[in-house]
């Protein structure tokens, strides 16, 4: 008897364990990649069919980092600000989605086109070094354009 007592006061205190250690765990703060999609989708119906180009940054910042970062939003503004969503987000924020997991950032800047149609998602493709192509703008330009044209192109 003295045994069926025990055993029932350490499956109570491991429950009673369980309980109050829930109420200390901090909300979930790195959300999946997936988990900013259907946030995006959810934002405006037209977004469904509307493919991304994510720029990616860390906190690691190259010197041809900003001017890079600057030229893409200037291309995205000349030929896709109707037909694409861009983001431009440090990925190491801790407030952010896990990104880093979702699309293996490693790099100080890595750019992400996430093909969408329909509410689905049919890919990415990621660039990387771009920051190194810097020094030619016009030969990035077209560079840059061809990636996202043959990729997201034909989707939207």
């Amino acid at each position: 008897m003295k045994n069926i007592i025990f055993y029932s006061l350490i499956i109570c205190l491991c429950f009673l364990c369980r309980i109050v250690s829930a109420q200390f765990i901090s909300p979930k703060q790195n959300y999946s990649g997936m988990e900013a999609i259907n946030h995006y989708f959810s934002e405006n119906s037209n977004n469904r069919n509307k493919s991304i180009i994510y720029v990616f940054y860390n906190n690691n910042s190259c010197p041809s980092c900003l001017p890079t970062i600057d030229l893409i939003e200037k291309i995205y503004n000349s030929y896709y600000a109707n037909q694409y969503s861009l983001f431009i987000i440090n990925y190491q924020n801790p407030h952010e989605y896990n990104f880093i997991e979702t699309y293996n950032l490693r790099q100080p800047l890595e750019v992400v086109l996430v093909r969408i149609n329909d509410g689905a998602v049919f890919g990415y493709k990621k660039l990387r070094q771009l920051q190194d192509e810097i020094s030619d703008p016009i030969s990035f330009t077209e560079n840059f354009r061809f990636q996202i044209n043959e990729f997201l192109g034909n989707c939207n």
